[in-house]
């Protein structure tokens, strides 16, 4: 699927009418998957201004692989070889021999997981300026600005803020996560789908999560009953996912498999060249959100109000609305409190799959030809 092409970066000296302004911003982010991919828009917008290195989990430097707006991926494994103060200390020698390339710039360092281990690395890395959200108390007296935590908007917004005054407003396009495939992954993609022979649209499903309760467990049944209306279907995830994976292939023999098969950024490529991705609030969703591609989210435990849902357009989310235990978790746990998990039990085969045929029908009448008169 074509994405929109991004408007032109505005010329230094119109941005800044008193002459080009030289700036070298630090972002770390060292939380999930899916926080990385909802970062992009705020790393989109630091690279108007200058160069942009971001410090990352080993797992999440695989998503920025190809991004014109990132100068430098900076790997921090902070459970294994970064672990500890000591780790912490070696990482910031290594931000401050960096550091010497950039001359006198302007450096500031943008904390989009609020952790006094963030901020501290920011220190150590020699960043004079600091700035990170009003919610982290304990790292709070570490920031030089302190950026209000807007929990009534979507995280990518949040994030997108950390760079902007408090009463900016930002246009959609500015928010739109970005994701950029390669020539391997599109090769490795075309090849999965070789065998996908005819125009039918493809349905991508993600049933896993690493939080249990994220887990809608009807995903086979949902399966048999898209295949029955001529849909195509791959399952996307990672090895763990296989579990779940063989169980929807046993309910739709033609579904294909692919979890395990694909780095990030290729499943963000496969996601991209399907009509819709179902899935479970949890990382996929936001492969898709940068892919444009519409996403029907079943939530659970969390709701989308948390600021996490999907953002391509057309996509729909889908819950339990007569629980009062909802949400009863910042990121879902691993075991329902009450014992009932009802927020999942009671959300049905047949409810999902009207959702995601409305969703499907809405991205095939978008995306139809255009016949004009002659």
């Amino acid at each position: 699927m074509a994405l929109p092409i991004p408007a032109p970066r505005p010329d230094p000296a119109e941005r800044w009418p008193n002459g080009p302004r030289r700036e070298v911003s630090l972002v770390v982010q060292t939380s999930f998957l899916g926080d990385v991919v909802l970062t992009t828009p705020l790393i989109a917008e630091l690279a108007q201004r200058g160069a942009v290195d971001v410090v990352v989990r080993p797992d999440g430097a695989a998503l920025l692989a190809n991004n014109p707006d990132v100068r430098r991926v900076i790997v921090f494994d902070k459970r294994g070889t970064h672990a500890g103060a000591g780790g912490v200390w070696r990482m910031g020698g290594v931000l401050r021999r960096l550091a010497r390339e950039d001359g006198d710039a302007r450096r500031v360092a943008y904390l989009a997981q609020g952790s006094v281990r963030s901020a501290t690395l920011a220190m150590l890395g020699g960043f004079a300026e600091r700035v990170g959200f009003e919610t982290s108390r304990s790292a709070r007296p570490l920031y030089t600005r302190v950026v209000r935590y807007r929990a009534d908007r979507h995280h990518a917004e949040r994030l997108w803020s950390l760079a902007m005054p408090d009463d900016a407003q930002p246009a959609p396009e500015a928010l739109r996560p970005r994701l950029h495939p390669g020539y391997e992954e599109r090769r490795a993609v075309s090849a999965l789908l070789s065998g996908f022979a005819t125009g039918d649209p493809i349905v991508a499903l993600a049933p896993g999560s690493v939080w249990a309760t994220k887990r809608w467990p009807y995903y086979a049944e949902l399966a048999a009953r898209l295949a029955a209306t001529g849909a195509q279907l791959v399952v996307v995830g990672g090895p763990g996912d296989a579990e779940l994976a063989r169980a929807i292939v046993a309910a739709a023999p033609a579904a294909l498999d692919a979890t395990g098969k694909l780095s990030l950024l290729a499943s963000a490529e496969l996601i991209g060249r399907c009509a819709t991705l179902v899935t479970n609030d949890s990382a996929p969703q936001h492969l898709a959100s940068a892919m444009g591609v519409p996403t029907v989210t079943i939530f659970g435990p969390t709701v989308p109000e948390f600021g996490f849902g999907p953002l391509a357009p057309g996509s729909r989310t889908a819950g339990h609305p007569g629980l009062a235990c909802r949400p009863c978790d910042a990121h879902g746990p691993q075991r329902c409190p009450l014992g009932h998990w009802r927020c999942m039990r009671e959300l049905t085969p047949e409810t999902i799959a009207q959702v995601v045929g409305a969703v499907t029908a809405d991205h095939a009448t978008r995306h139809a030809p255009r016949h004009v008169a002659r």
